[in-house]
């Protein structure tokens, strides 16, 4: 299967720890170094201002949106921002209540508590994590049994940065929690020509011309590390097909042989819409049927493809199944009949 066997380059999905590693040097350690995002950025610079007047340790925060748009990135700035150490674990680490006592009690005041994935979080464990959050104090069982009992310890202020990429899973009472919650939203063009013309500065990539980095960048689907991603593959491609200078014709060789397309579009999103258009004549089409055709799971599809496919505006979802539109058609080089309007009523 292709996704078995083919490295998806253009997931937003972390690829491995040694991707993650790299990525390190690329990051922003401070709000003025922050690309994107303007609101929450904005939001971000009155807060940390008026909690070091207070000398208060930072609000609650929670951050929401799809994978690779700078959450992590996010929680280390504030920290620098805020002088205090950043703590990371996720939702699926913490099984149990005392997973956290470690944690907790390790933080000085104005530090940062990041949790990823906190819709993960299992039941016994969030409801320990309240009084920390509000009262800035725990409960420790000591002994067992008959003749358990527990005692409270306080713990510094500190700020907890909760990241998800599934917002509607986090209880009502975890998120009443936090004092600020804010969506990420997708990149523009011109923030990811941004982000390309830092990072390759940072790589050392030499460039014939700036427009040569917004190639890259339009095909990032709105997602910096993607971007970043792209890039250390350019040079790659550029080190040893041109001496390492990189122009138009190069990345458009190295974006070529990995498959991926003018709109960011790689292997499997093609061979989605190919299917859809040809097998099934447009759509509409169940999701299984068409996992089934591809040898594909569902839920890769569903979680992995569709979701750009739908933002490019190249497939819809209909009460009757998935629905191919006339542009993502031609994209591919199928010709479909019109879709009938009432397959989009309520």
């Amino acid at each position: 299967m292709l996704s078995m066997t083919r490295e998806r380059l253009v997931t937003a999905e972390r690829l491995d720890a040694e991707e993650e590693r790299q990525n390190w040097s690329l990051r922003p350690t401070h709000l003025d170094e922050y690309i994107g995002q303007p609101q929450l950025v904005q939001r971000l610079r009155i807060a940390i201002q008026a909690a070091k007047q207070r000398g208060e340790p930072l609000e609650h925060i929670l951050l929401h949106g799809p994978p690779g748009l700078g959450k992590t990135t996010l929680a280390h700035v504030i920290g620098n921002e805020m002088g205090g150490q950043v703590h990371i674990t996720s939702g699926p680490a913490l099984t149990r209540a005392g997973d956290l006592v470690g944690p907790l009690t390790k933080l000085r005041r104005g530090d940062i508590l990041f949790v990823d994935e906190i819709h993960r979080l299992p039941a016994a464990v969030e409801e320990y994590i309240y009084p920390a959050m509000e009262d800035f104090r725990i409960d420790v069982s000591v002994d067992s049994g008959m003749h358990a009992r527990s005692i409270t310890l306080n713990i510094e202020p500190f700020c907890l940065i909760g990241a998800t990429t599934r917002a509607g899973l986090v209880t009502g009472p975890l998120r009443s929690r936090f004092g600020m919650t804010h969506h990420l939203e997708f990149y523009s063009d011109e923030d990811l020509h941004t982000i390309a013309r830092r990072s390759a500065s940072l790589l050392e990539m030499k460039c014939d011309a700036d427009e040569t980095l917004a190639l890259p960048a339009r095909r990032s689907r709105g997602t910096p590390r993607i971007v970043n991603r792209l890039l250390r593959r350019i040079r790659d491609y550029a080190q040893v097909h041109n001496h390492g200078l990189v122009n138009a014709a190069i990345v458009e060789e190295a974006l070529t042989l990995e498959g991926i397309d003018r709109l960011g579009l790689d292997p499997l999103d093609r061979k989605y819409l190919k299917v859809l258009g040809t097998t099934f004549a447009g759509g509409p089409a169940g999701i299984e049927a068409i996992a089934a055709t591809m040898s594909e799971e569902s839920d890769t599809l569903e979680e992995v493809v569709e979701p750009y496919l739908l933002q490019c505006g190249y497939l819809t979802r209909t009460r009757r199944g998935r629905q191919l539109t006339q542009p993502g058609a031609a994209h591919v080089g199928v010709t479909i009949a019109i879709a009938d309007a009432s397959l989009f009523e309520a």
